[in-house]
């Protein structure tokens, strides 16, 4: 498993399967969102069932992880494959120490600027076989949102490669797995951060690939 660096303007990688659950309605702000496929909008979901309640998020699904480390190898239920980390399980000690501190923060909604700026990005990437923020044409997270529209406050993106349901995505970007400065925890943590495109797809490479482009605010063009 392979996550990227943030990249702040602001600035990290899956796809696949699965079918939305049954969720709390009010977390389940893509629910409407037909332009979105059933992972990206649980990858939404989420994104906000993280932000509701940072310490429960972290006490429920990343503290029962710790028993799945054997040194750097993560056992992730569910995964044929072990995930080799580069920090073991003290990464993911730091990121509940973390959390545990952290309020809850407000809800992200569906934004289809966004989400036409992510998936320009996925695209590409799905034919190139390249990873990281930048596009074959030379673009980068700011080129690409401004193609469709103006952005207001802030903007980020994280991309998440290789993993197997939206929840995974999620949990690996915040523990953040050898980045140093964390950065794919703390745009998701960022309260400034209110609007989201989510853009998945097929990798050549990684299999899988999630794109996340993020904003206080958007217009369209």
């Amino acid at each position: 498993m392979r996550f990227l660096s943030v990249f702040y303007f602001i600035l990290s990688a899956i796809s696949a399967f699965s079918n939305v659950p049954e969720i709390p309605g009010e977390l389940n702000t893509a629910k409407n969102a037909n332009y979105l496929s059933p992972l990206e909008k649980e990858i939404i979901f989420e994104i906000n069932l993280f932000r509701s309640n940072p310490a429960k998020y972290a006490q429920d699904y990343i503290v029962p992880l710790a028993k799945n480390y054997n040194n750097r190898l993560l056992h992730y239920p569910g995964d044929r494959l072990a995930i080799r980390t580069f920090e073991g399980v003290g990464a993911l000690h730091e990121c509940v120490q973390v959390l545990r501190k952290e309020t809850s923060k407000s809800l992200m909604f569906p934004n289809p600027v966004l989400h036409k700026a992510a998936r320009d990005h996925q695209k590409d990437q799905s034919k190139s076989g390249k990873t990281g923020h930048s596009g074959s044409d030379n673009s980068n997270l700011r080129t690409r949102i401004e193609r469709h529209g103006q952005w207001q406050k802030r903007i980020a993106e994280n991309i998440a490669y290789g993993n197997t349901s939206a929840r995974q995505v999620v949990i690996f970007l915040l523990i953040d797995d050898g980045v140093k400065s964390r950065g794919h925890r703390t745009t998701l943590l960022n309260p400034d951060l209110k609007f989201a495109g989510v853009a998945c797809g097929s990798h050549p490479v990684y299999n899988t690939m999630c794109v996340m482009d993020f904003a206080g605010g958007m217009m369209e063009k």
